[in-house]
């Protein structure tokens, strides 16, 4: 791993991240992300939690931890490109080189586009396209290194389809299917740049309600374990750009 952490000896921070790789699961929440976050983990990954609130992101550690998991918080501002940067430097010098960038991170503002604001419109934009886009960036020399993998939460409000049109506007999420739509675009784009340099990127996109999240009224059907299962399938076969759940 000298490209990254110079000649490192036994005993030496970097020397023992080489033999673990690590996870960065990006918009940790107690849904899809924390699933992800224990499927990698179980398979010997080193797992950095990241999202806005530093208290919510220590208690999910200590609970990963408790279960045999290599896992610290991050806190961060996702829809900040500098705020990334740092982040992937962080994590970094913490955890060592980066095998896995999980972007699970969205924004439901701009709910009515009638009546959005321009700063709601671009806050989706910036956590959805620009902070993943950023994150792939400075995390690409480990990711090319490592051969390793972005995998993405996408849902299927992205999909140009009348259904999912009327949904997002009856439930005021109009601009998270914009940044999903985006988001997917993206996705396919990056899938198809990096292929050459062998990091794999792929999503996973949610047609539903998983339970326990915070769009989960009560009627959830989803399981997050069962969506963390596919995202390991797609970073397994490494073939797919974009697979729907469920």
């Amino acid at each position: 791993m000298s490209g990254i952490c110079g000649a490192p000896t036994p005993g030496h921070a970097c020397y023992m991240a080489a033999m673990t790789p690590t996870i960065v699961v990006c918009g940790h929440g107690p849904g899809i992300s924390d699933a992800v976050a224990r499927r990698f983990g179980k398979a010997g990954f080193a797992v950095a939690l990241v999202a806005r609130n530093g208290e919510r992101l220590a208690a999910a550690a200590r609970t990963l931890s408790g279960a045999g998991i290599t896992a610290k918080p991050f806190p961060c501002d996702l829809g900040s490109p500098e705020s990334v940067r740092s982040l992937i430097r962080e994590v970094r010098a913490s955890l060592g080189p980066i095998s896995v960038l999980h972007w699970n991170a969205y924004s439901a503002r701009a709910g009515d586009l009638t009546t959005a604001s321009t700063e709601e419109l671009l806050a989706s934009f910036n956590v959805s396209v620009l902070g993943l886009v950023t994150g792939v960036q400075e995390a690409l020399p480990d990711l090319k290194q490592q051969k390793g993998a972005v995998l993405v939460t996408g849902g299927a409000l992205a999909y140009f389809n009348p259904r999912m049109e009327a949904m997002a506007s009856q439930w005021n999420l109009m601009g998270l299917s914009i940044e999903k739509a985006a988001q997917l675009k993206t996705v396919g784009l990056l899938h198809q740049r990096l292929a050459r340099e062998g990091v794999y990127v792929g999503e996973v996109v949610v047609g539903g309600t998983v339970k326990g999240t915070a769009f989960d009224s009560g009627h959830g059907g989803l399981e997050a374990s069962d969506i963390a299962e596919r995202f390991w399938d797609i970073y397994q076969r490494r073939t797919e750009p974009s697979v729907n759940f469920p």
